[in-house]
C-alpha cells in the first residue's frame, strides 16, 4: 500500500490513518481490517484507537506531485485504502484539516476519495458549493438497499467527479436513474480473501449494460475468489474446487488469481475523462 498500489482503478493509495467500523454488509469481511490485525495493529471498532503517521508519510504524496508534473501525467491516489476518511471522531479532524490542505498542495494528483459515510461529507469537508477539480468522491453500494440510501446524498454534492464502488457485489444493482448525468464512474467486483461470497455474473453483466447505455465508464476489478462455471478455464477442475449456485449461476471457488478480470471475453478498464464527461444534470 503506497506508491504503485495494486489496487487496478488507482496508481498510488494514500492512509492519513487506520482504522474504522464495520457499517454495512460489505464490511463484513473486511481486508483492510484483517491486514490492520496481521501486522499487530488493533484499530478496528468503536473503542480502538486509530494509529497516525508522521511527517515523511504525509511527505509521500508531495513526490508524487512532481513527479506527476514532471511526466504531465494525472496520477490517481486512492484516499484511504485503511479507513474512512468521513468517519465521524473528534480525533480524526486534525488529520482531515491537515489531508484538505495536502490535497489543495497536489494539483497533479487526483484524490479518489471513497466512503460509506456520504451523509458525512457535506460538513466535513471545506469546500461547500466549490470543489478542487482534483478530488473524486465516491461511495460504496454493495446491494440494491445501500444504493437506495447512498447514492441521492452522493449525486447531491457538487464533486467534480462522482463514482461508486460496488465491490464486493452481494446483489443486482438497478442504479439507471443515477447514471444519466450523476455519476462519472463505475468500479464493481467480487470479494476476494478466505471467507469471500461469491457474486452472479448476471450482477456485473446488469451493471456494465447500464453503464455502456448512459455512457459511463465502467470498471471490472476481479471476479474475486469464485468464477463462474462457463468462464471456460475451470470445468475440468470441477470436481476439485468448492462450488456454489448464486443467482442461478454456478460459480467455482479457484481462487482470485485465477478467476482473473476478464468478462463477456474483454477487461474492462474504464475511466472518468474530463474533457468527454456527459452535461451535468440537476437531480430531481
Amino acid at each position: 500500500m503506497g506508491k504503485n498500489s495494486k489496487i487496478e482503478w488507482t496508481h498510488h493509495t494514500f492512509n492519513p490513518w487506520w482504522g474504522c467500523v464495520r457499517l454495512s454488509p460489505a464490511c463484513k469481511h473486511c481486508y483492510a481490517e484483517s491486514w490492520a490485525r496481521r501486522v499487530g495493529s488493533n484499530v478496528w471498532g468503536s473503542t480502538a484507537e486509530r494509529r497516525f503517521f508522521g511527517d515523511s508519510h504525509w511527505n509521500e504524496p508531495i513526490k508524487w506531485n512532481k513527479e506527476a508534473g514532471k511526466a504531465r501525467v494525472r496520477l490517481r491516489v486512492f484516499c484511504a485504502s485503511m479507513g474512512d476518511i468521513f468517519e465521524k471522531r473528534p480525533e480524526l479532524n486534525i488529520w482531515r484539516s491537515r489531508l484538505w490542505t495536502l490535497i489543495d498542495s497536489t494539483p497533479e494528483l487526483d484524490w479518489l476519495l471513497l466512503t460509506k459515510r456520504p451523509d458525512h461529507v457535506q460538513s466535513m469537508v471545506p469546500w461547500k458549493s466549490d470543489w478542487p477539480q482534483n478530488v473524486w468522491l465516491g461511495t460504496t453500494v454493495e446491494n440494491q438497499h445501500w444504493a437506495e440510501k447512498r447514492l441521492p446524498i452522493l449525486v447531491d454534492i457538487p464533486a467534480k467527479i462522482r463514482f461508486i464502488s460496488a465491490e464486493p457485489l452481494l446483489g443486482p444493482l438497478e442504479i439507471s436513474k443515477w447514471l444519466d448525468g450523476h455519476l462519472d464512474w463505475v468500479i464493481t467486483g467480487g470479494e476476494s480473501g478466505p471467507r469471500a461470497r461469491p457474486s452472479s455474473p448476471r450482477w456485473f453483466k446488469g451493471l456494465m449494460q447500464q453503464c455502456m447505455k448512459a455512457a459511463v465508464p465502467f470498471h471490472f476489478k476481479q471476479w474475486g475468489d469464485w468464477a463462474p462455471e462457463e468462464h471456460g478455464t475451470f470445468i475440468e477442475n470441477a470436481l476439485k474446487v468448492r462450488t456454489s449456485t448464486v443467482d442461478g449461476a454456478t460459480m467455482l471457488r479457484v481462487g482470485k488469481k485465477s478467476a482473473g478480470r476478464h468478462l463477456d471475453g474483454a477487461i474492462w478498464d474504464g475511466v472518468p475523462n474530463y474533457d468527454q464527461r456527459p452535461a451535468r444534470l440537476s437531480f430531481q
